[in-house]
């Protein structure tokens, strides 16, 4: 594999561009449109797309019926075919074209010096401040093949709905659809992504008004997210008349219901949106969704006239992409569980702690209103699950001291984790009490015949499995003792990594309700939780103190000064991992794929966007080597830790990508291994920077 290039890893290079076009003069706006298409061929754009009628100009009203300017559109689409051989993208442009005594309003498809399609508008409208039925004939009459009058050498298929196959891109099937056909209540991108369309392009007059903008966003993220395919727009700007109209050129490209790219609007010379369309999330998409297949399949059935509607395919070979890295032009967000935009972030918080809350709230009214018991460590994740459980307490009318808090010091706990959890307790209400493992777990090595209990510092996974199981042996005794039952703290990205002590420890509880959040989002609901004043001064101020510790499960001490344990530095960064298991667990990735998107989004700490209130030192690199070792370092945990996923307790899932459950999301064999995925690892992605 070319690993650093984006058609290799399955990605197609598509532009939605808008010219100054120049009214009534079709030669001009052919040749502006051959110096656009060659300048961004360059860039190793695939498809480039023009806006309804762009080689005459939307505007000309009655001149549509004169022949001049009927004679010189088809002159300038003589001349953008010709100078299409010399070019490698398929373009995609707007003129109107006669065919047997009728005008069309057309998108035409040329390529490798092919006029490949031309597809007619289906749907003219007449409203308001349209007239396009006096001057053009629906989609709908059309015939099957057109061939210009004046250069009977160009002949292609015609007709709505036609599905252009770019066979030398795999995965890339182009439907084309012309303005008002994407308002309408059946649209024909519908019918395309049926036939299986996966980027369909919008060629659009569409003079503006006051919020029609966002209309036709709302419109074409509908179609891509309904669709699962990638939707790609462009209306008409600069230089069309102005005399009772005006003209944004707006552009934009949705996939799967996610915008990737848009361009500013009201421009006052050429411009548009480039982006890089993943053809491989569309495919996966669409076999997740089952529901897709089934419609198409139940929409086959009732189709009579499918097999007519012609669907011509550009040969192999004509578009050759460049080879090497040719850069992405999509965003990749380094913490897919965690937006950019700090307005979403707060709406993700708020929805994600209220689904805690209310899933811990349901689950104590079914089973007749019992304590809640919970361990506290200090640190991220007990924390949050405290901080659930008292909402949850106050939802219900309870008291918060009916929370049974319990914090248990080890041979590792630091005085600085051990006061911020007796602090949160005492802040939150809840009934706190300190319970020192200590002297049981010596008993237990020692009847273990342990080196330790002799006096030896040897800290394997017994030393720190006792004290882990112990802890939550005691607080299963507890509960059962004191009417309780026990909140679970570990999270979805522990469990993927299988970072817990199976049955007797962190990874057995009555009720989860932290296994569907990942590390990286917890401590943005923390911070959440500050910020929406949910709590007193008091209790924020512990919070604020706890989100500034090392990650770690204090389980073995710190020696010859050296710092205390830290979590990451023994099984990597949490914001790799979650970003390896976002794009396996949603996306259902290769590893090569993860690595190139991991690559993107972590090689260069100014590019791209980070999430609100990550700054400074916290802001880091990772390299081809360091994400490809960790990658591996994942996929041999994940694979080997099954087990312990398939036996996990109930908990709420809470975020759309999905969770780890046996129940719901995830559903594993225990006992498969990894080989296929590092054998694909190892084949597709180098050991050594590119």
């Amino acid at each position: 594999m070319d690993f650093a290039n984006v058609y290799a890893q399955g990605f197609v290079r598509v532009a939605a561009r808008v010219l100054p076009v120049h009214l009534a003069q079709p030669s001009r706006n052919a040749a502006a449109v051959i110096a656009d298409v060659a300048a961004l061929a360059d860039q190793a754009v695939c498809v480039l797309a023009y806006p309804e009628l762009n080689l005459t100009g939307y505007s000309c009203d009655d001149l549509f019926l004169q022949d001049a300017l009927l004679d010189a559109a088809e002159d300038a689409v003589a001349q953008l075919v010709e100078a299409s051989r010399d070019l490698s993208p398929v373009i995609i442009v707007g003129a109107p074209l006669r065919c047997q005594g009728r005008v069309y309003n057309c998108a035409l498809v040329v390529q490798g010096g092919d006029l490949v399609a031309v597809v007619p508008k289906s749907y003219l409208p007449t409203y308001r401040e349209f007239y396009e039925r006096r001057w053009f004939a629906p989609g709908s009459d059309a015939v099957s093949q057109i061939t210009l009058a004046r250069h009977p050498e160009l002949s292609a298929p015609m007709g709505a709905g036609q599905v252009i196959a770019v066979a030398d891109v795999p995965g890339l099937m182009l439907g084309v659809e012309v303005c008002e056909d994407m308002w309408v209540p059946i649209p024909p991108h519908a019918t395309m992504a049926a036939k299986g369309a996966t980027v369909v392009v919008n060629l659009s007059g569409s003079p503006i008004t006051i919020g029609k903008a966002d209309n036709r966003k709302q419109l074409a993220q509908s179609a891509s997210a309904r669709c699962q395919m990638a939707y790609v727009f462009t209306a008409a700007g600069l230089g069309e008349s102005s005399t009772d109209l005006s003209w944004d050129g707006q552009t934009f490209v949705y996939e799967c219901g996610d915008l990737l790219g848009q361009s500013e609007r009201f421009p006052r010379q050429g411009s548009g949106t480039i982006v890089d369309v993943d053809l491989r999330r569309i495919a996966q998409e669409r076999l997740r969704q089952g529901t897709h297949g089934d419609n198409v399949a139940q929409w086959r059935a009732t189709q009579t006239l499918v097999s007519q509607v012609p669907s011509p395919t550009i040969s192999a070979g004509r578009f050759a992409w460049p080879s090497g890295d040719l850069g992405l032009r999509r965003p990749v967000e380094r913490f897919p569980f965690v937006p950019n935009d700090p307005a979403r972030l707060s709406q993700d918080c708020y929805e994600a702690y209220n689904i805690q809350v209310q899933a811990l709230a349901r689950r104590m009214e079914a089973i007749g209103q019992p304590k809640l018991v919970i361990g506290i460590s200090g640190g991220l994740d007990s924390t949050h699950a405290l901080i659930v459980a008292a909402k949850a307490m106050d939802l219900l009318g309870r008291p918060r001291r009916d929370i049974l808090a319990f914090t248990m010091p080890g041979f590792a706990t630091s005085d600085t984790t051990k006061s911020s959890a007796l602090a949160l307790m005492e802040a939150v209400g809840a009934t706190a009490e300190t319970l020192d493992i200590r002297p049981a777990a010596s008993q237990m090595l020692s009847d273990l015949g342990h080196p330790f209990a002799d006096g030896e510092p040897h800290y394997d996974v017994t030393f720190e499995n006792v004290q882990a199981g112990l802890r939550t042996d005691y607080l299963f005794r507890a509960a059962n003792q004191r009417g309780g039952i026990v909140v679970g703290t570990g999270d979805l990205s522990e469990l993927a990594l299988g970072w817990c002590t199976y049955g007797v420890g962190d990874q057995m509880s009555h009720y989860a309700v932290n296994t569907g959040v990942p590390k990286t989002l917890m401590q943005f609901l923390i911070r959440w939780v500050i910020s929406q004043n949910l709590f007193d001064t008091t209790t924020n101020e512990v919070l604020e103190r706890i989100l500034g510790q090392e990650i770690s499960p204090e389980l073995v001490p710190a020696v010859d000064g050296k710092s205390m344990q830290s979590t990451e530095a023994l099984i990597g960064p949490y914001a790799l991992h979650d970003f390896f298991l976002w794009h396996i667990l949603r996306r259902g990735a290769a590893p090569s794929r993860v690595a190139y998107l991991a690559w993107q989004a972590w090689r260069d700490v100014n590019h791209g966007a980070w999430p609100i209130a990550w700054a400074g030192e916290r802001k880091v690199s990772y390299d081809l080597t360091t994400i490809r070792g960790w990658l591996e370092f994942f996929l041999k945990r994940f694979f080997a830790n099954q087990f312990k996923r398939s036996a996990i307790p109930n908990g709420p899932k809470v975020s759309a990508a999905g969770t780890l459950s046996p129940r719901g999301d995830w559903r594993m064999p225990s006992d498969v291994g990894a080989a296929t995925w590092l054998g694909e690892l190892e084949d597709n992605v180098p050991r050594e920077e590119l």
